[in-house]
């Protein structure tokens, strides 16, 4: 047994046609037990017809493409390609495109990190 997994998601401009709602989940892909991972694409134009917010995991969103903008808690924050923004589980929010966006959003269980980077790590 490999001590990794892989997936392919395919081309990061058509994600909005091979994965429902133009976001692929990689939970369930890549056996994930620490976290969610989705890589998402968002046409210029649309905002999603919702407000939501977590029970318990914050959100990190690494916007790699396009612009537009976050509301959150009622205040609009704009973003654009290498804006990354973390939000906390209580935060009401809502996202829209202005150009077409390409981010991964990464969602974990906010307070569990107990150790990143180098204090993980064991050099071999």
């Amino acid at each position: 047994m490999a001590n990794y997994n892989k997936t392919e998601i395919g081309n990061l401009s058509e994600l909005g046609t091979k994965h429902e709602n133009g976001k692929a989940f990689l939970h369930d892909a890549l056996c994930l037990t620490g976290c969610e991972i989705s890589v998402s694409f968002m046409p210029a134009g649309v905002k999603l017809p919702f407000n939501h917010k977590h029970k318990q995991n914050e959100e990190i969103y690494i916007f790699l493409k396009g612009s537009g903008a976050m509301t959150l808690d009622g205040e609009t924050v704009e973003v654009k390609e290498g804006s990354c923004v973390r939000v906390l589980p209580v935060a009401v929010r809502t996202m829209e495109a202005r150009t077409a966006l390409q981010y991964i959003c990464v969602q974990a269980k906010e307070g569990s990190l107990a150790q990143f980077g180098m204090g993980d790590a064991e050099l071999c």
